[in-house]
């Protein structure tokens, strides 16, 4: 296994530094419109072509990895039956302020020009910016975060999880790396886990809205799996947060498998 810290060196000179997360749900009824406007029009123009936005993907959830879903709800997210098409973006490190600015300018401009009426209405059931803080690799020389997006990957796995109250980051990391995915990841189908912080918007601001509760003590992971989420549910994720729990390490508050979408089809829509 390997570990690759936010603030190692990296190897080639792009690093990853940040992550913006988008898990929308369309109107029913709306989910083939909505695909194509978002991966057609949106996804380039509201993020892709903005500045320190480097590698970008979209995922969906089809309603047999929404069944497998729990909680029913939390904090983090209030109803986590919904939440059907999940887009992830990497922004270079040490260009957080600039790709954050850019894409709320961004935003503005196109609700502006009409851009933002595609799709039909939908809702979103998390948007937030992250930090990212280290990653796990189950393989010596496994796929590194930079890249982790541009390889085909079968499905990931999205786990938002609260601490207790005293407990710090740095003890449920190292109780996470250390006492669960050393034993899991090994031989499994999961080859890596990105660890995230939750990242608050300036209350400059447009979009601002202050933090739920809990917001300080939530962190999320995101791993990518050599099989769809599926077949490695029972013997991974469904696990997760009971031993979580049972370590005094805190609640999952969202844990979701998504396959990724296959651009310029409408493959899977019908299974949303």
């Amino acid at each position: 296994m390997r570990l690759i810290r936010v603030d190692d060196e990296p190897e080639y000179g792009v690093a990853l530094g940040s992550i913006l997360v988008s898990l929308l749900e369309p109107e029913p009824g709306t989910a083939r419109e909505f695909n194509r406007w978002y991966e057609r029009d949106h996804f380039y123009a509201g993020c892709m072509s903005g500045q320190h936005f480097f590698s970008g993907r979209r995922f969906l959830a089809t309603r047999d990895l929404k069944a497998l879903r729990y909680p029913p709800s939390s904090e983090a997210v209030d109803d986590t039956a919904i939440g059907s098409f999940l887009a992830l973006y990497w922004m270079e490190r040490g260009h957080h302020v600039e790709a954050e600015d850019w894409a709320l300018e961004r935003v503005l401009w196109l609700y502006e020009n009409g851009r933002m009426d595609g799709g039909g209405k939908r809702r979103a059931v998390h948007a937030s910016f992250y930090s990212h803080d280290w990653a796990l690799l189950r393989d010596e020389g496994g796929v590194p975060p930079e890249v982790a997006l541009d390889r085909s990957f079968p499905g990931i796995g999205m786990v938002i999880s609260e601490r207790p109250e005293g407990v710090s980051v740095e003890a449920r990391d190292t109780w996470l790396r250390d006492e669960y995915l050393s034993k899991q990841m090994p031989g499994s189908a999961v080859a890596s886990c990105l660890s995230l912080t939750p990242l608050e918007l300036p209350k400059t601001s447009p979009a601002y809205r202050a933090p739920e509760p809990g917001f300080d003590r939530r962190s999320l992971e995101i791993y990518f799996l050599d099989e769809t989420p599926e077949r490695v549910w029972s013997g991974f994720f469904e696990q997760l947060g009971a031993a979580q729990a049972a370590a005094g390490m805190g609640e999952a508050a969202f844990v979701a498998g998504f396959i990724p979408t296959d651009p310029g089809t409408d493959r899977y829509i019908d299974q949303v």
